[in-house]
């Protein structure tokens, strides 16, 4: 933990102030684990439609699956390079492996997905298996 609670308990009330300053001053940021990639998922009548955000990732290094109503989008964020001698001034940005599964409001077409990557957006659509697209029920009269 990098600001134990017991640092409130010191004589110095402003001991917590300080040591978290010195830690942002190092690039050093408590942030809470959030999901990676943002992810945003629409649905109309025949597909569902997913945007995840994904700057500074090619698309040799994204994986996409399909099973039942689960997509799964993994792959690797690769780290800059930067000379050995280097400093960081601040860090910020996660590098490394990723995998995100988003379920569906659907079962899925696994046929029947197109994906593009552009501007650090991948666009996934996902169509919806025939049997599974709402049918219009005609009413004869009686």
């Amino acid at each position: 933990m990098l600001f134990p609670a017991s640092a409130y308990l010191r004589g110095d009330p402003f001991d917590l102030m300080r040591r978290m300053t010195r830690e942002l001053d190092r690039g050093h940021i408590p942030r809470t684990a959030s999901a990676f990639p943002a992810v945003n998922v629409w649905q109309g009548p025949e597909a569902a439609a997913v945007t995840a955000e994904l700057p500074g990732v090619e698309s040799g290094d994204i994986d996409i699956t399909v099973k039942d109503n689960v997509l799964t989008i993994a792959g690797q964020r690769r780290a800059p390079d930067a000379a050995e001698d280097a400093t960081w001034h601040r860090r910020e940005r996660r590098y490394g492996r990723f995998s995100r599964a988003i379920r569906l409001p659907f079962e899925a077409d696994p046929e029947n997905v197109e994906a593009r990557l552009g501007d650090g957006v991948l666009q996934i659509v996902i169509g919806r298996r025939e049997q599974d697209k709402p049918r219009r029920i005609e009413i004869r009269a009686a």
